[in-house]
């Protein structure tokens, strides 16, 4: 995974999680990046917040829904990437990996600070999200 700078006005937002959960997020910040750069119709992501929690857009391509990572709950060492919970993405992602994840209604995928996460399915389920766009078509 290629580590990467963050932008000035996000790096702030890091700093407020707990250490363990804010390498968890930046963590899953890089697989996202690592992901989209490896999807050539998805281009360039823009980082921003939204509702004061990192968040990944496809501005240019357009081929996506917004993914945000966040701490899920305090002090229970929980963090979750979320979509927007218009998109049927947790019914996709519940279909193709109905055990490897925790899922929180229709908007996130939760997990625990100790636990592994599966690589790959979660890669996936990333690159469903970036591309939620243009596979509706």
């Amino acid at each position: 995974m290629t580590v990467r700078s963050l932008p000035d006005n996000i790096a702030s937002t890091y700093d407020k999680y707990p250490d363990g959960i804010r390498k968890k997020l930046l963590d899953l910040r890089e697989m996202i990046l690592d992901t989209a750069a490896s999807i050539p119709d998805v281009g360039h992501i823009e980082e921003t917040l939204k509702w004061g929690q990192p968040s990944f857009l496809t501005t240019k391509s357009k081929s996506g829904t917004t993914i945000r990572i966040d701490q899920a709950g305090k002090d229970q060492g929980q963090y979750a990437l979320y979509v927007h919970c218009q998109t049927n993405l947790l019914d996709q992602f519940r279909e193709l990996y109905p055990t490897e994840f925790t899922y929180s209604g229709n908007r996130a995928i939760l997990f625990n600070e100790k636990d592994e996460i599966p690589v790959p399915a979660l890669q996936h389920c990333i690159s469903l999200a970036l591309t939620y766009h243009l596979n509706k078509k």
